[in-house]
């Protein structure tokens, strides 16, 4: 009974002990919703620079997407020397960064935007660039000293270690700091960190990385990218593991990037209905009016932004026409129509025969007891509201994204 009692007793304080350390008290309060910016790596790779810093950060504010919400101007892998100085701190790339990583943050931050930037949990980033293990103090130091407000960790060069501890001693850097650092766990979704990354980051990938292939599968040069609807079709298990503070992100925004018109709004539609974190990652410098209209759609990027931070759920799936629900603040509903087929397909809506109630909010939908008025938010009109039937055609890969408010008698 004795040697009973005395393993039980170890084996409460290894659960103790384990809870703790995954507990790395990240600095809270951040990201309360979904963060939205621009990141370097989809379009120029590792061919950042200063100048390039600065033309997109002027482009943010000049094209309205700072207005629109996006905030964070990230700079990914490629922004530091290929080793570090003799007391093993980060070395900016001088040819690139002539002038250092704190001006460059300067810049960005007197233009109303906030500034972040990438490193790897392994001994090297992606790229072959320095990695942070073994460094994760010293690192943070440094980003903390250089004024960032933003740190993408990815997940390269970590054989052998374990997810949680290196996620979590790296969390517990940036608090140590006390400076306010979101932190964007990219990790590729392999250690399922929706599990257990509540306490140590803000927002986590969940899959591996996005390519410009709206739906299936195909191969670009040596890579197969995931597409968006893949991923689509993998957070839609997640959504109970999201909330203000902790974010599911299935990967940046390819919208302006080789899409069609139509698969750019389903793209971002379907991004803002997941409660997504929105990270553009075309060319701000070159971006068509048509571009600038879906990433600075407010009334669908309200949708994304909502504060109760919820997802949306896959009411119904048929003949790849599939409705999204998402419940919003103030008793509001959005509704994604999501056609996934490569013809256009009708829609035939009795708004009476659609109630169902969502597990996760508690929220009932039953427009004969409550009624709605609704907008398409795509077309900036507003329709007949729920007391009579929808219809319409919705073209292929394309969407019809309407809010539901609450029709005040």
């Amino acid at each position: 009974m004795k040697i009973y009692c005395s393993r039980i007793f170890y084996f409460l304080l290894f659960i103790i002990f384990f809870s703790t350390s995954v507990r790395a008290q990240k600095i809270e309060g951040l990201a309360l919703t979904p963060p939205m910016g621009w990141n370097s790596w989809n379009t120029f790779q590792t061919k950042i620079s200063e100048q390039l810093v600065k033309d997109i950060a002027d482009k943010m504010v000049k094209s309205g997407m700072r207005d629109a919400g996006y905030t964070y101007l990230v700079l990914d892998d490629g922004w530091m020397a290929m080793d570090r100085d003799k007391n093993g701190d980060l070395i900016p790339d001088p040819i690139k960064f002539p002038n250092g990583i704190k001006a460059v943050a300067a810049y960005v931050h007197s233009k109303g935007l906030k500034f972040g930037l990438y490193n790897c949990a392994g001994t090297k980033t992606c790229a072959g660039y320095p990695g942070t293990r073994g460094y994760e103090y010293q690192d943070a130091r440094f980003y903390a000293a250089a004024d960032i407000d933003y740190l993408k960790f990815d997940w390269c060069y970590a054989d052998g270690q374990q997810a949680i501890e290196s996620y979590t001693t790296m969390s517990k850097a940036l608090a140590k700091t006390g400076k306010p650092i979101v932190f964007s766990l990219c990790e590729w979704g392999n250690n399922k960190p929706w599990h257990w990354a509540v306490h140590v980051g803000h927002l986590w990938r969940t899959t591996g990385d996005i390519g410009v292939v709206f739906d299936g599968s195909k191969k670009l040069g040596d890579w197969t990218p995931m597409s968006a609807m893949r991923i689509l079709d993998f957070e839609d298990s997640l959504r109970n593991y999201a909330g203000p503070g902790h974010w599911n992100d299935p990967d940046m925004l390819e919208v302006g990037k080789g899409f069609t018109p139509g698969e750019d709004r389903a793209h971002f539609s379907m991004w803002c209905m997941l409660a997504a974190p929105l990270m553009a990652g075309n060319d701000l410098r070159t971006m068509s009016v048509a571009t600038t209209s879906v990433l600075a759609n407010k009334a669908v990027i309200e949708i994304d932004q909502d504060k109760l931070g919820i997802q949306a759920y896959r009411l119904s799936k048929k003949d790849s026409l599939e409705t999204w629900m998402k419940p919003l603040t103030g008793g509001s509903w959005a509704v994604c129509f999501l056609n996934r087929s490569k013809n256009d397909r009708p829609v035939d809506i009795d708004w009476a025969l659609q109630g169902f109630t969502d597990t996760l909010s508690h929220r009932i939908f039953n427009s004969v007891v409550t009624q709605y008025k609704i907008k398409d938010l795509w077309k900036n009109k507003n329709l007949v509201n729920t007391t009579q039937k929808l219809k319409t055609i919705i073209p292929a890969h394309d969407v019809l994204v309407l809010r539901l408010d609450l029709l005040k008698s």
